[in-house]
């Protein structure tokens, strides 16, 4: 593949990426609640069916699975298992739960949403002009939420810690990243908290995990459905500031961990450069976007594929085991110790180790409760 074909794979993986986070929340609204949708025909179940089966054996990674799901689904809609799915929101569902009984993969999903297939076709049919406008309100927007850098403090231990709810853009926010890393250089440890972080850009990953690293490390590669070769990622061989290759590294991971942020997760743990702390993540490794099926109607399909250039694999439909499983909300107390605890071993300086002693008894003590307080979900 030309260095321009694979620098084009690269800026749409970026995209999609980004996308897979809206993509969650679309799937996630509820639907049935809305007025006055009229049931659907069987003529219209059918015509979605056959439609949804084109759009796989057209787009989706595996071929061969892409035809295992269509025969899946016809075979259903022959034997009546759709009849009572009237409901346009219902039968999304019951699709979604059909290809991914076939598959396991949790990108895969169909939706029903006409207000986003008109979002779509109309993003499409944009001028020049009009996609420079839309593109300066969007980067307005994530102006707003600081581009996913919900928190960035200095934790009791002299403990850096960085809440990130999802990897952003870099030629947009590429300063606040190298804000945010030469905020955490001087610390002692960094925990970088993922739990409620569902995705984003790769290329932001190749940043980040620059600064964990002494020289530019392969961190993980696409396989794309038609193309001939795979699409590296490393990590990148200069970031300004101060590096932090020595520097302990804690990532706390729930169920909401999604995507490209399992992709940072997995790639840290296989580099032996990170401990996971959390619960197992969501099990999302193949990105992809949006196709229409029809006016209402849409399928999300992954056309590629992560393969970690260790496991020679991913993470699909698995997620990722920490290497400490606690629930959710105890994991930022059990990294915080776990790095103290560390620390603590290294002091030699008698005021210090006294402190740090008092800090994780303080922690030990609060990670004993049954019923801690829940995380801040601001």
């Amino acid at each position: 593949m030309s260095t321009r074909t694979a620098r084009k794979k690269a800026l749409v993986l970026s995209g999609i990426l980004i996308l897979a986070v809206f993509a969650g929340l679309i799937g996630a609204q509820p639907q049935e609640s809305q007025p006055q949708i009229p049931p659907l025909s069987a003529k219209a179940k059918a015509e979605i069916v056959e439609r949804i089966g084109t759009l796989l054996l057209s787009d989706y990674i595996f071929p061969e699975k892409a035809k295992e799901m269509q025969s899946y689904l016809i075979k259903q809609l022959r034997e009546g298992r759709y009849d009572s799915a009237n409901s346009p929101a219902g039968f999304a569902t019951v699709l979604t739960a059909n290809l991914q009984s076939v598959t396991k993969d949790r990108h895969l999903r169909v939706v029903h949403n006409p207000e986003l297939t008109q979002q779509i076709r109309a993003q499409n049919s944009l001028s020049k002009d009009e996609r420079e406008r839309q593109e300066k309100e969007n980067l307005e927007r994530q102006r707003q939420v600081n581009f996913g850098y919900r928190r960035v403090e200095i934790l009791d231990g002299n403990i850096g810690y960085l809440d990130l709810i999802n990897f952003p853009g870099v030629r947009e926010s590429g300063d606040t990243t190298i804000a945010a890393m030469n905020f955490l250089a001087n610390t002692n440890a960094v925990i970088i908290d993922l739990r409620n972080n569902g995705g984003g850009s790769p290329f932001t990953i190749q940043l980040i995990s620059a600064y964990f690293f002494d020289e530019s490390t392969h961190l993980n590669s696409f396989e794309w459905r038609g193309a001939e070769d795979l699409v590296q990622f490393w990590s990148l061989p200069y970031a300004p500031g101060r590096m932090m290759a020595d520097t302990d590294l804690y990532i706390l991971t729930s169920k909401r961990t999604f995507s490209a942020a399992e992709e940072f997760t997995y790639n840290m743990k296989n580099l032996k450069r990170a401990t996971l702390v959390g619960e197992t993540t969501g099990g999302g490794a193949h990105p992809g976007g949006f196709r229409i099926v029809n006016n209402d109607f849409l399928v999300w399909v992954p056309s590629g594929r992560a393969i970690n250039p260790i496991t020679k694999t991913n993470w699909e439909g698995t997620g990722i085991e920490p290497h400490v499983p606690v629930p959710q909300e105890k994991a930022l107390d059990k990294a915080h110790a776990m790095a103290v605890e560390k620390l603590l071993q290294k002091t030699t300086d008698e005021r210090q180790k006294s402190a740090l002693k008092s800090l994780l008894d303080r922690l030990t003590a609060r990670l004993a409760k049954e019923s801690p307080a829940p995380i801040s979900q601001k």
